[in-house]
């Protein structure tokens, strides 16, 4: 029984991350998985995924479910290691469409709307796939960006050329629109066209076509279950829509409605106990809005990164009530953190 270690490194743009993992023995038949990660020549932050000492069978489980973790990220062994399905990270020149916040009252008015149809949010990052001859992964901002191999090897095996639009979670990635197909561009064709080219494309394995309510009595009962097992939201889309990259100023063809409070965050220090100190800018002032406490089984994110974290409310002074940690957001920058997307609730006294 030998101690194991891998040194793994991510690069995108300016961003140039190493991720060290060890299994190490440390009395008899006894073994520890400890880390290390942080920007290459930089202090790293460490931990443990062990907080004592375990035996082989599960020292090496937990090693191992480790190491498949970041490299489902992008994460891959040598100094120059890369997170993309390309040789160099690129503006790819496709741009999404975003999607507006609508209210309750306004989600009773479209459940009801026969224009406009219904389907799961995902919680996870937004990635588009174009597969030509070959896969191309592609965030938010139209970057090139790495992608799970169950993604890529999935996106490999669909017939004849497309670009899809949807949400990664995980190894599994959500897809929800279709741009082109056949090297045909389909993005001034309506939604239901769009949508009939994606689900023709018999996706198996880790692309899954979402599920989508059409009638009033499917939005409803899509909107309720939801609702009930704790989803994040639902989406609504005008069935006629073209795809408009961007985000209109107000509104939309394609909207969002959230149950619970989100917010994108700037963390600002490392506290004990696996928390960290965040903050929202408004302006070019940091605005703090207290700290979020870490799960053991995620690793810290570090200063300066930007996390997502769930919350019930906002106080008027910016703090945070019940903030809960989602996920670290290497997709979106520093004007994501703005103050005015924070939600207050009234007459509430911190």
């Amino acid at each position: 029984m030998k101690s194991e270690k891998i040194t793994l490194y991510f690069k995108q743009g300016a961003s140039d991350k190493v991720y060290h993992a060890s299994m190490e023995e440390v009395d008899g038949n006894q073994f520890v998985v400890n880390f290390a990660y942080g920007r290459r020549g930089a202090t790293l932050t460490t931990g443990t995924k062990t907080k004592t000492p375990v035996d082989y069978a599960s020292a090496k489980k937990t090693y191992d479910k480790l190491v498949k973790s970041k490299t489902s990220k992008g994460y891959a062994p040598g100094k120059d290691a890369q997170h993309y399905t390309d040789s160099d990270t690129k503006d790819t020149g496709v741009r999404c469409q975003l999607l507006n916040f609508v209210d309750a009252p306004k989600v009773l008015q479209l459940i009801n709307d026969d224009e406009w149809w219904a389907q799961e949010k995902h919680d996870g990052k937004r990635m588009l796939l174009r597969k030509a001859k070959t896969v191309t992964a592609i965030n938010r901002k139209g970057l090139s960006v790495g992608a799970p191999n169950t993604i890529l090897k999935t996106a490999a095996k669909l017939k004849g050329t497309c670009l899809l639009d949807g949400e990664a979670v995980g190894e599994t990635l959500f897809a929800f629109d279709m741009l082109e197909i056949n090297d045909a561009d389909v993005k001034s064709e309506p939604y239901s066209q769009r949508l009939a080219h994606l689900e023709s494309l018999e996706m198996k394995g880790a692309i899954i076509a979402v599920q989508t309510a059409k009638t009033p009595q499917e939005k409803q009962e899509l909107h309720d279950r939801l609702e009930a097992s704790g989803a994040e939201g639902i989406v609504f889309k005008k069935h006629s829509a073209t795809y408009a990259a961007g985000r209109p100023n107000s509104g939309g063809d394609q909207v969002k409605f959230k149950f619970y409070a989100t917010a994108s965050v700037l963390v600002t220090e490392i506290n004990e106990k696996r928390s960290v100190a965040v903050a929202v800018m408004e302006g070019e002032t940091k605005v703090g809005v207290g700290n979020v406490t870490i799960p053991p089984n995620k690793d810290v994110p570090a200063v300066d990164s930007i996390i997502e974290v769930r919350y019930l409310y906002a106080y008027k002074n910016g703090r945070l009530y019940q903030p809960t940690y989602i996920s670290v957001r290497d997709d979106i920058g520093l004007a994501n953190c703005s103050i005015s997307q924070l939600k207050y609730k009234r007459d509430v006294n911190p």
